[in-house]
């Protein structure tokens, strides 16, 4: 028996180490050449380490979050003798997978993996993560709807798994029960990396003669034989559990066991609920308002099963007193509110920010805003102000160009831009985003209004292309309504400013002649990078800005 030790390769010119971020494999693991081990990172790219060799893992050196030398010792495999023999076995599973999952899943059918004994009346099948995109070679988990030891139905959705471009549904292409899962909320998993397992009933010797549509009708008259078997709830157990098992049951005492579960509380929870599109359709079919669900998935967001115990849950009686929420949730900061998260704080590091406010007068802007709806024709958008702030600022670039750049500090090297490629600051129920208009320069009012709200619409509901999410020269950022009197908005690095508008006052103001007059007031927000921007430009930037909006005819002369 031969150990072979892998050691962490040359990752690249002048690379001395590399930091471990995701491990594919575990003590005991089967390998085969070429299998994907580890993803290391350096400070140029994110490497994939593959086996050299055939055998099993028996030593992993470096955990997820260590930084490893180059050419230090990181995993070892054991060849020849017993774990050589193993492999086979533990390898011809994946063998008669199909290789790509969601083609599979259209069809109805996944191919079978031999289950470990012919005589157990089961089978395997191995879920895999699906191509999810073009160009898409990995995907984080952001949310498990399911558990080892669940029964599932096919098209189940399984799991919510995030890309760089959207959030996509993992269904289940069988009826079956849960027996591993390999990922947790959180974790990125390369695109046909084993994510879940499945026990389906029939025997493993007549699945491969059995045809793919009508291996569904064979599990069938099987789904009864577990279902004494499913856990029951306990009082003690939470909301969505005792839904969980309710579902599974499925029994006469299925109405008893949801009777004891707890009443219906208030929820308190601040902005607007999260739930995905699936969820929010089903209770509005159902006529639940998710405002009153407690939300157990990542972030709070609502889950199917939230869904279940609300409706099982008897709601409070009008007066009866609450019993002290003395809960403590621990929630990972995962998905697209992790990379918020990293972004936010790099910003902060690197950038001394200088944060200016004054007050606009947007008494002129909405008149005419009002003017030109009520003469607008039927095939052009109604405007709102955002337009009319984008245009105010394309025009502000045009004597300022230093605002309209990106500062690379690793080069020392401030970058302008002749075109003016807006980002709008946008919140979705998956987090902040910032779609881009570009060109921005050579649109009109009304064409930019047309594209606030494509964008818009593309980031909320999860089709926005990834070049329509970067490359913005400028950003603007606004509360909308609720606005607030200031803010101290931060610069959306490598951008050396940012515009944030609050939301517009009826307010008395003196005018020319002394006598008080209601204003439609605006306090606007900026913030610049003190390393490029100084004090005194950042003032003359938003005067400028100033002046165009209080005298919005200037705009289109």
């Amino acid at each position: 028996m031969t150990t072979y030790t892998i050691k962490l390769p040359d990752v690249g010119e002048g690379v001395t180490e590399a930091e471990f971020v995701e491990l594919h494999v575990a003590v005991g693991d089967m390998v085969e050449p070429d299998q994907n081990l580890v993803d290391v990172m350096t400070d140029k790219a994110t490497v994939e380490v593959p086996s050299p060799r055939k055998g099993k893992v028996v030593w992993i050196g470096a955990e997820p979050g260590d930084t490893v030398a180059v050419g230090a010792e990181i995993i070892k495999i054991e060849m020849g003798g017993e774990g050589s023999a193993e492999a086979p076995q533990a390898e011809e599973a994946p063998a008669e997978q199909p290789m790509d999952r969601m083609q599979a899943a259209e069809a109805g059918d996944i191919a079978p993996a031999p289950a470990p004994e012919a005589s157990s009346g089961s089978s395997e099948y191995v879920i895999k993560l699906p191509d999810v995109g073009e160009g898409v070679t990995e995907a984080e988990i952001v949310e498990l709807h399911i558990a080892v030891g669940d029964k599932v139905e096919p098209d189940q959705n399984l799991a919510d798994v995030m890309t760089d471009k959207a959030t996509v549904e993992i269904p289940s292409p069988r009826t079956g029960t849960v027996t591993w899962i390999g990922a947790a909320p959180g974790d990125t998993v390369a695109v046909g990396a084993e994510i879940i397992k499945l026990s389906v009933s029939g025997g493993a010797a007549s699945a491969p003669s059995a045809p793919a549509a009508e291996a569904p009708k064979e599990e069938k008259p099987a789904a009864p034989a577990p279902t004494p078997a499913a856990p029951r709830a306990k009082p003690t157990e939470n909301p969505a559990e005792l839904a969980r098992a309710a579902v599974l049951a499925d029994g006469p005492d299925a109405a008893p066991a949801a009777a004891s579960a707890p009443r219906r509380v208030p929820v308190k929870r601040d902005g607007k609920p999260l739930a995905a599109p699936a969820v929010r359709a089903r209770a509005m079919t159902k006529g639940i308002d998710l405002a009153e669900v407690a939300g157990s998935g990542p972030e709070g967001r609502i889950t199917h099963e939230d869904l279940d115990a609300f409706s099982r849950a008897p709601a409070a009686p009008a007066g009866a007193s609450i019993a002290p929420n003395t809960d403590v949730e621990e929630i990972k900061v995962i998905g697209l509110r992790r990379k918020i998260a990293e972004k936010m704080q790099e910003a902060k590091r690197h950038i001394p920010h200088i944060t200016y406010v004054d007050e606009v007068d947007m008494t002129a802007t909405e008149e005419l805003r009002q003017h030109m709806n009520k003469v607008r024709r039927a095939d052009q958008p109604k405007l709102t102000v955002l337009p009319f702030f984008i245009k105010a600022m394309v025009r502000t670039l045009e004597d300022f160009p230093q605002m309209n750049a990106q500062y690379d500090d690793e080069a020392g090297i401030i970058n302008r831009f002749g075109a003016a490629h807006i980002g709008v600051a946008t919140q979705t129920d998956n987090g902040l985003m910032v779609p881009v208009m570009r060109h921005a320069e050579t649109l009109s009012v009304w064409d930019m209004a047309e594209e606030v709200v494509r964008l818009s619409g593309a980031a909320r509901d999860g089709t926005a292309k990834r070049e329509e999410l970067s490359g913005s020269t400028i950003t603007i950022t606004s509360l909308g309504p609720i606005g607030g009197v200031t803010t101290t908005p931060i610069i959306n690095r490598p951008e050396v400013a940012i515009v944030g508008p609050n939301k517009i006052q009826t307010l008395p103001r003196f005018n020319a002649n002394g006598q008080v007059e209601a204003r439609k007031i605006m306090n606007l927000s900026s913030s610049f990078d003190h390393r490029i921007i100084d004090g005194y430009e950042a003032a003359e930037f938003v005067q400028r800005l100033k002046a165009y909006l209080e005298y919005p005819a200037t705009l289109f002369v």
